[in-house]
C-alpha cells in the first residue's frame, strides 16, 4: 500500500490545482522540503554525546555541530537528506585515529538541529557559516549534502577550502526535482506552477541550480564518488561532475549503493586528504 500512497496524495493535489495551482504549488514544494525523518535516535544520541557540542545560529536557526578534535587540518562532514551527522561514524572512528580535526553539522529540520523545512540553498549556507567558523579546509558531502557543498563553494568563493570530496552527490536540482514530480504523478499544470514558485522563493527557476556547472572553476581539489548501480542518484549526474570539475577525480563503484558506506570509500577518502 505504501508504494501507492505518494501517487494519491499527487492525485489530491492535483484536483487542487485546478481550483488555485498557486495553492497545489505551495503544498506540493512543502511538502518536497520536509522530511519524514532524520532527527537523532537515543542510540545515535549516546554516540554523539561523545563530541564536543555547539550551536551555531545560521538564518535564525540554531544548527548542531559535534567535534572530535585532532592535530590536523579540520574536515566537515555534511550529511544528506533525512540523516544526520551519525552517519559518519564509521569515517569519524578512523579519521580521529588519524588525527585530523573533525566538524559534523546537522542540516536544518535534520538531528539535533531546529527548523520545519529544508532546501539545499539554505543547507548551503549553513555550511558555509559552520566551515567558516571551524576554519575548515576539506568538506566531504553525501548526496544533497555534497550539492549543497557546491553551491556553497560556488556562492561565497571559500579561499580557505582546498579539497572537496562529493559522494553520491546530485549534479543539479532540475533532475532532483523532476523525480520528485514523476513519484507523485503532478500533472502539468502543477508542475509549471511549482517552477513558478521556486522562480519567486529564489529568483530563479530549477534548471538553474547546476551544481556541475557551477564547479567548473573551482580551484579546491575535487574526488568525486559514485556507484554505477546507484537507485537515488543516476550514475550520470557523477559524470556530469566528471565532464565539469576539471581539478578533480572521478572514482566510479559498483554495487555500494547511495548510501557508499564501505572501507574501500573511506580508503580513497583517506588517500585524497593525504595527499
Amino acid at each position: 500500500m505504501n508504494k501507492y500512497i505518494p501517487k494519491i496524495i499527487g492525485a489530491f493535489i492535483n484536483f487542487i490545482g485546478f481550483f488555485s495551482s498557486k495553492y497545489a504549488a505551495h503544498l506540493s514544494v512543502t511538502l518536497f522540503s520536509s522530511p519524514k525523518k532524520g532527527k537523532t535516535k537515543s542510540n545515535e544520541a549516546g554516540y554523539l554525546k561523545e563530541a564536543i557540542q555547539e550551536d551555531v545560529l545560521c538564518n535564525d536557526l540554531l544548527i548542531k555541530t559535534y567535534r572530535w578534535s585532532g592535530n590536523k587540518e579540520t574536515v566537515l562532514l555534511a550529511h544528506g537528506w533525512e540523516s544526520n551527522s551519525y552517519r559518519w561514524k564509521d569515517l569519524i572512528s578512523i579519521l580521529t585515529k588519524l588525527d585530523y580535526n573533525i566538524i559534523a553539522l546537522d542540516a536544518p529540520a535534520h538531528g539535533g538541529s531546529l527548523g520545519k523545512r529544508f532546501d539545499a540553498i539554505l543547507y548551503s549556507e549553513c555550511i558555509y557559516v559552520v566551515a567558516k567558523k571551524f576554519n575548515t579546509s576539506t568538506i566531504i558531502g553525501h548526496s544533497v549534502g555534497g550539492m549543497a557543498t557546491v553551491y556553497s563553494q560556488y556562492n561565497y568563493q571559500m579561499q580557505f577550502i582546498k579539497k572537496l570530496v562529493l559522494l553520491g552527490a546530485p549534479s543539479n536540482f532540475e533532475g532532483v526535482f523532476q523525480r520528485y514530480i514523476d513519484m507523485m504523478g503532478y500533472n502539468k499544470k502543477v508542475s509549471k506552477a511549482m517552477d513558478n514558485y521556486i522562480l519567486k522563493k529564489f529568483n530563479y527557476l530549477p534548471e538553474y541550480f547546476s551544481m556541475a556547472n557551477f564547479s567548473k572553476n573551482f580551484t579546491a581539489k575535487g574526488l568525486l564518488i559514485h556507484d554505477e548501480k546507484d537507485k537515488i542518484i543516476p550514475f550520470q549526474d557523477g559524470l556530469d561532475y566528471k565532464a565539469n570539475y576539471s581539478n578533480s577525480k572521478f572514482i566510479s563503484t559498483t554495487g555500494l549503493g547511495h548510501g557508499l558506506k564501505s572501507e574501500i570509500i573511506y580508503n580513497h577518502i583517506i588517500s585524497f586528504l593525504d595527499a
